[in-house]
Parts: structure tokens; sequence; C-alpha cells
């Protein structure tokens, strides 16, 4: 006898869990239940949606759901890398200056990177100001965070703006 069931998209993970991770891996719909119009789309309700997301979550095969704010067209348009070097040898400083420089709302995301740039610079910090604005906020970030050794890599122009699609 044939077999006729689809084959799952990886090893692991079910055929409802891709269906749905191939939809949240994009643009969620811009409504107020985008899990409800998902779903429709899918043949499944929004409750099941939300359960099955959540269940990859659980799983660990995707890691979070979130905005992704299209900065450039928000009107921040200065935006900059600011890289710092932080003492290795002192125990918890590169979280708890990542900490402090993911607390302002001008920074987008802050992560820990090796190998280093230019052999020091491991921590990075995305920037984003209004006009004529960032080099004020940079240094209020880095007079706050306590760094002294650092760079700024100014965005002179966005080339990509996609996620990655697996499904």
């Amino acid at each position: 006898m044939m077999n006729t069931r689809k084959q799952a998209a990886a090893p692991g993970i079910s055929e409802r869990e891709a269906k749905v991770a191939g939809r949240v891996q994009g643009d969620l719909p811009a409504v107020s239940r985008p899990f409800r119009e998902i779903g429709k789309a899918i043949g499944l309700d929004e409750t099941e949606v939300i359960e099955t997301v959540q269940a990859m979550i659980d799983k660990e095969y995707i890691r979070k759901v979130g905005a992704v704010l299209r900065h450039q067209n928000a009107g921040f348009t200065e935006n900059a890398i600011l890289v710092a070097a932080v003492d290795e040898t002192a125990p918890g400083q590169a979280e708890s200056i990542g900490r402090t420089l993911a607390s302002f709302k001008e920074i987008s995301h802050c992560y820990q990177r090796e190998p280093k740039f230019m052999g020091k610079f491991g921590l990075f910090a995305m920037v984003h100001s209004r006009p004529g604005e960032i080099d004020g906020r940079i240094k209020a970030i880095v007079q706050r965070a306590g760094i002294t050794d650092f760079l700024v890599l100014r965005s002179l122009q966005e080339f990509k703006k996609i996620s990655m699609e697996l499904f």
C-alpha cells in the first residue's frame, strides 16, 4: 500500500508546525488578530496557531516572535554601530554593560561578538536616531554605560532588511 501522507519539512517537525512556521517567519498580517488570519490561510483556528507557535518555542525550534522596526521608514535615518572594548578580566562586566546598552530605547540590538573587531571590540550595539541627534545620543549612552574605549561605525546605506525563510 502506498503512503499518501505528506512528509514533514524537516526531521522532528510536524506538517502543522511547518505550515505555521512558514507563515510566522515573515511579516505577520498587519491586523489586530494576525494569528487568526494565519489560521484562516492554512485551515487552523487562532488558538491552534498560537498553541503551535508556543509548542515550537518550547521545543526551541524558534526563539521568539517579535516585531522588526523598519527604522528608516519610521524617521530614524541616522544609524550607527557602537563597538566597545570591555575588560575581559572583570567578571560580568560585558554582561553589565550590555544590559545598560540594551536599556536605551535608541538601541535596537546589542550583542557580544567573536572574534573581536580589530582584536579588541567585542560588544556591539545598533543605535538609531533622528537626523542631527546621533552624536548626542551616543555620548549619553557611553557615559551612562561607563564605556571609555569605543568606536562609532556609521551606517551610510541600508542594503538588506529581510528575515531568513526556512519553510
